[in-house]
């Protein structure tokens, strides 16, 4: 997509409070990928992304930051958390597992995009399957009447939507084919199933299996295999490896913890392992997947983590020199949680709002109320352990917990303001708390 690092802020702006610093440096590192895509070849492969590492206390956006920026673009995106990996030759995830993933997700946002293109010539058969049967359910009541008569009907029934409940008897078909994986070395295996595909097609039997099932149910369940008949799965897969390779962001949660404490053995031993294995994935190599070849060159890495007790000095060099670009997040005050609770697309006050519209619930905020909780939030980050903007979403579980739970009863609907009385009535031990710690040295 064409869009200048300014626009990606403005719109990372819509769901993320502050952090400038970490959105410009991610808005670059997009624009850059596709002031790549314009040049020659020759001169794009040599230019590989800058890879970035964020330091910054949780709950600040860091997360929210990369997966936004992943949608704004339509690029492949998957977060890992480094502590989950294990050096090679010791049992658990292998680091090239992450590569494998993003794949997946590339080749399912491939799937989708040419199941969108085929959509329209499958719903024609899809609902041609589907009044077909909805006749022959029909067949069974009604006698006296044409069936070319009835057909009419009920066709115009389903465009009409008023068969989605209606209960039909489908043949499904099942072919009886193995699905075991066999291990060819790290984190690579072949599919048997695959295999007889293509060397003996047809070898293993397909079962024809009736189920019964409503229209709504049936329509989802034939769109998918119809759409699965009418597009290319080799061209799909070359396409998902396309844009894993060229577009892939890979943020890597928790790197801190894979850092060096002190010590040098044992524990350090693994974790400075992890980081070697991390690096040539970085630094760009070829990895092996079910779907083929995969290249790491191009792939964008954002790292993150609170640096607490480890500082990015404590990265092996090597992997330190692969995230040029450093930006710190800062911490949360309580504007910043006011701001998070009234002004992005997805704030929680909204959030809430549309989930007790669908009870006849009209709820309404009053500005002090909000600005109570934003006061709490910030009370309790710093009296306790600091938990960012996910703490907003544990003091207004507690403030709406009776509304949540009797919304509904009343049939007509109803407006509930939450106010600032409201909120204090609610949050009543959590504030005798905060207040105590004002008197603690």
């Amino acid at each position: 997509m064409d869009i200048f690092p300014k626009q990606t802020v403005e719109q990372l702006d819509r769901f993320v409070i502050g952090q400038t610093e970490a959105k410009r440096a991610v808005a670059i590192a997009l624009r850059n990928r596709y002031r790549r895509s314009q040049l020659a070849k020759a001169v794009a492969d040599e230019i590989t992304p800058k890879n970035i590492i964020m330091k910054g206390p949780t709950g600040v956006g860091k997360t929210e930051i990369a997966r936004r920026l992943a949608k704004l673009v339509g690029a492949p995106f998957i977060k890992v958390e480094a502590t989950k990996y294990t050096e090679v030759g010791y049992v658990g995830r292998d680091v090239e597992s992450m590569i494998r993933d993003l794949v997946e997700v590339a080749i399912r946002m491939a799937k989708d995009k040419k199941f969108a293109e085929v959509r329209k010539k499958a719903e024609t058969t899809v609902e041609r399957k589907i009044v077909n049967a909805v006749v022959a359910e029909k067949k069974k009541k009604v006698t006296d009447m044409a069936e070319s008569l009835l057909y009419e009907q009920s066709l115009a029934e389903y465009r009409d939507g008023k068969l989605e409940n209606f209960t039909i008897e489908l043949e499904v078909v099942r072919e009886m084919k193995p699905v075991i994986d066999i291990p060819m070395g790290v984190g690579v295996g072949i599919e048997i199933g695959s295999i007889f595909d293509k060397v003996a097609p047809g070898m293993f039997p397909k079962q024809n299996k009736k189920k019964t099932m409503t229209v709504a149910a049936a329509r989802e369940m034939l769109l998918e295999e119809e759409s699965d008949k009418l597009i290319d799965k080799d061209a799909i897969n070359a396409e998902g490896i396309a844009m894993a390779e060229q577009n892939g962001i890979i943020f890597i949660d928790e790197i801190d913890k894979i850092g060096a404490t002190g010590g040098g053995n044992g524990p350090e031993v693994s974790r400075e392992g992890v980081q070697r294995d991390i690096l040539p994935i970085v630094e760009g190599c070829t990895v092996q997947t079910k779907y083929g070849m995969v290249k790491t060159d191009y792939i964008l890495f954002i790292a993150a983590g609170a640096f607490h007790i480890s500082k990015i000095s404590d990265l092996i060099p090597e992997l330190q020199g692969r995230f040029p670009i450093r930006v710190e997040l800062t911490s949360l005050n309580k504007d910043d949680f006011y701001k998070i609770l009234t002004q992005p697309d997805n704030a929680i006050t909204k959030q809430y709002q549309e989930l007790l519209a669908v009870d006849n619930v009209e709820l309404q905020f009053d500005k002090e109320a909000l600005m109570l909780v934003a006061e709490l939030a910030e009370r309790e980050n710093d009296s306790s352990e600091n938990l960012g903007a996910r703490r907003l979403h544990s003091i207004m579980e507690q403030v709406l917990e009776d509304i949540s739970f009797n919304a509904g009863t009343k049939k007509i609907k109803e407006t509930v303001v939450v106010d600032k009385a409201y909120v204090e009535k609610k949050m009543k031990q959590t504030i005798k708390q905060t207040d105590l710690h004002k008197f603690v040295l």
